[in-house]
């Protein structure tokens, strides 16, 4: 029998990060057993690059939930009219300071390291010195120790680095980098491909449970039959990017292994429903994340959880 090798990936969405973690404390609740122990890769970008490295480092998936419930607010702290006043200075500086990302962070993992986490690792990140990407590697069985060392604040901090909310993260290295959304905020492909490329797994004997942080409809309003320019595709370049990349993922990690190998959770809600800093959302973004894994049981246990694929 081959072996079936596992990867959960967790998409980028500052406090919507609170939906994944949440899907995920339900489904180990379910299941009855630690999620990091069911699967060889664990990939994440920003937000979900944080989910990531704590279920790596052994975190309960209800650890993680209690994080973005007790601590987001202590992140995007600007409420009302001090938000307002936030967005509109985000337009000449980063709406946020690292102070407090860091601090809120570190009463998280405290001085941990990557090369503690018990499956393999991959948190994408964007160095902005030389223009190429960047990404963390270590933990579990992965065959690469250069990021074994590396604190997860470090890295937690550099994938989370979304430009124009957060400044660029200067690691203890003095590398600057940002946030892995700039190029892989869906990260399903990029962990398809280190499954075969990197740890030689073959294609067939991958199952991946990929996790959005809730969608909108895409629309790019009147640009569909006007010919507008930069004011306007200005505005909306970060949802065109954003949505064909993630598309793309989803598409060639299909194309890769299989379509129905790839089982994608990623709920499309109403225009500006959730926000990336929208702290007011948490307790529907918990309660969405409890209603779909119920609807998903069913298959999430046959795929990732029976008898026969823990066998293995």
């Amino acid at each position: 029998m081959t072996k079936t090798h596992r990867i959960l990936t967790i998409d980028g969405g500052g406090i919507k990060g609170v939906f994944a973690s949440s899907f995920l404390a339900s489904l180990e609740t379910s299941i009855g057993s630690p999620l990091v122990n069911h699967f060889d890769l664990v990939a994440g970008t920003s937000t979900g690059g944080i989910i990531a490295i704590a279920l790596g480092l052994g975190y309960s998936a209800t650890d993680i939930l209690s994080f973005y419930e007790q601590l987001g607010p202590e992140i995007f702290q600007h409420t009302g009219f001090a938000s307002v006043m936030a967005s509109i200075k985000q337009l000449g500086k980063s709406k946020y300071g690292q102070e407090q990302i860091a601090a809120t962070l570190n009463k998280f993992f405290g001085g941990r390291v990557l090369g503690e986490c018990k499956t393999a690792l991959l948190i994408p990140s964007f160095n902005i010195e030389t223009g190429e990407i960047y990404a963390f590697r270590s933990g579990g069985q992965s065959p690469f120790d250069s990021d074994s060392q590396t604190s997860a604040l470090d890295a937690a901090l550099a994938t989370t680095a979304a430009p124009t909310f957060f400044p660029a993260h200067r690691t203890q290295s003095g590398t600057p980098l940002v946030d892995g959304a700039v190029w892989a905020n869906n990260p399903t492909e990029l962990a398809v491909v280190e499954g075969i490329g990197s740890f030689g797994w073959a294609a067939d004997s991958i199952s991946v449970l990929s996790l959005g942080s809730t969608q909108e409809a895409f629309s790019v309003g009147l640009a569909r039959s006007t010919a507008l320019g930069a004011a306007y595709w200005g505005m909306k370049a970060a949802d065109l990017f954003m949505t064909a990349q993630s598309s793309a993922s989803i598409l060639l990690a299909g194309r890769l292994i299989g379509p129905e190998n790839v089982h994608r959770f990623n709920p499309t809600m109403p225009a500006r429903r959730f926000g990336l800093d929208k702290i007011s959302e948490i307790p529907s973004l918990k309660g969405l994340g409890d209603s779909e894994v119920r609807k998903a049981l069913p298959t999430l246990r046959k795929v990732f959880f029976s008898e026969e694929t823990l066998a293995d």
